[in-house]
């Protein structure tokens, strides 16, 4: 495949091996908490629905992800592969995170995306809830940055 940045393997039609490498891939990127980088990801037209944000570009996209991980500290995620066909994905994912406060949080949520091609989400809506939880009720202790291979998954951990 071409070095053109604009390419993200794997690219659609998915299989269930490269479906799973691309939600990997999306978890790697949003644990980073770079938002330049996960943006890049998506294509410059992207449209999202988060919640009940709609955001829809890169430039967009940088910004409500600095926004969300100024807000969501030591944020640690992980996604799970629910389904997928032809160019789209459906996810299930969970992930912790605290408040400036101490308050400790995890998230969980569906989201469901769309690709264009060249492997770029062009559509992602995700939902999502946050429920309080007590710092001894974590799960998620990896050093911040990638999960690591041999963490349990979400099903593991029986959320």
């Amino acid at each position: 495949m071409p070095s053109n940045p604009e390419i993200r393997p794997p690219v659609p039609p998915f299989t269930r091996e490269t479906a799973i490498q691309k939600v990997r891939g999306a978890e790697d990127g949003w644990n980073s908490r770079d938002p330049e980088r996960v943006a890049l990801a998506y294509t410059v037209d992207s449209a999202w629905r988060n919640r009940a944000e709609f955001v829809n570009g890169r430039e967009a996209i940088v910004g409500f992800l600095a926004r969300k991980w100024q807000k969501e500290l030591d944020y640690r995620l992980i996604k799970e592969l629910w389904a997928f066909d032809g160019n789209r994905i459906a996810v299930r994912f969970a992930y912790e995170w605290h408040d400036d406060s101490g308050n400790w949080y995890r998230s969980y949520g569906n989201e469901n995306w769309e690709f264009n091609e060249a492997g770029l989400m062009q559509r992602r809506f995700a939902c999502i809830n946050d429920a309080p939880i007590k710092a001894s009720e974590r799960k998620f202790f990896w050093p911040l940055g990638r999960r690591p291979d041999d963490h349990a998954s979400l099903s593991d951990l029986g959320l």
